[in-house]
């Protein structure tokens, strides 16, 4: 699974219309629906905003008043052609004066998202399981020996009223397995699916 290291911006002209494509990282729809209304409000005087975005808990585009098929459909194939995963693209076009047609329509909003591929950096990643270890101070050392162990990564450690750690396996173990054997001294609970870099 691949996706984009940080967001990129790229833009095309076509029979005098203008096409800008953002690409984003983004987790989830909150997040890529997010991106799309401040892009569009950053570029309100366009004629079109199109969206396209694949991220942990779907995927979705919009034709924005395009012909419907000719805008979002061409982008997020091309995003799933590339096997990009939790990113979000949105093209802008301001129209310049010649109507391109259907097929010129697609041929401009897939060729938008490719030059915009083409200048991100790419980076290959892994979805994961994230659960959180809730447990007492006096117990860090042995919550520590555990995660070493069993080869499990800490991707996060908060210290407050009690020790909580987000962790993940690599190898995909049971994380709740390895520690159901101290009887709820140690809490385990599933967070969230995350995607991390390889």
């Amino acid at each position: 699974m691949k996706t984009i290291a940080k967001a990129v911006q790229s833009e095309i002209n076509v029979k005098k219309s203008q096409f800008i494509c953002h690409l984003f990282p983004t987790k989830n729809k909150k997040e890529s629906k997010e991106i799309i209304l401040k892009v569009n409000e950053q570029y309100s005087d366009a004629t079109h905003n199109c969206t396209a975005y694949i991220v942990s808990d779907g995927e979705g585009f919009d034709d924005d008043g395009e012909p419907g098929g000719t805008a979002g459909k061409p982008m997020i194939n091309v995003l799933r052609k590339n096997e990009l995963h939790n990113v979000t693209a949105v093209v802008t076009r301001y129209f310049g004066g010649i109507k391109l047609g259907a097929g010129g329509l697609v041929r401009a909003y897939s060729k938008s998202v490719m030059e915009a591929i083409s200048e991100a950096e790419i980076l290959e990643v892994e979805s994961y399981d994230v659960y959180t270890l809730t447990f007492e101070y006096g117990d860090i050392k042995l919550v520590d020996g555990e995660v070493r162990n069993n080869n499990l990564e800490a991707i996060n450690k908060d210290y407050s009223d009690k020790v909580v750690y987000d962790v993940v396996s690599k190898d995909f173990r049971d994380i709740e397995k390895i520690f159901e054997k101290y009887n709820g001294k140690i809490n385990v609970s599933f967070k969230n699916k995350e995607v991390l870099v390889k």
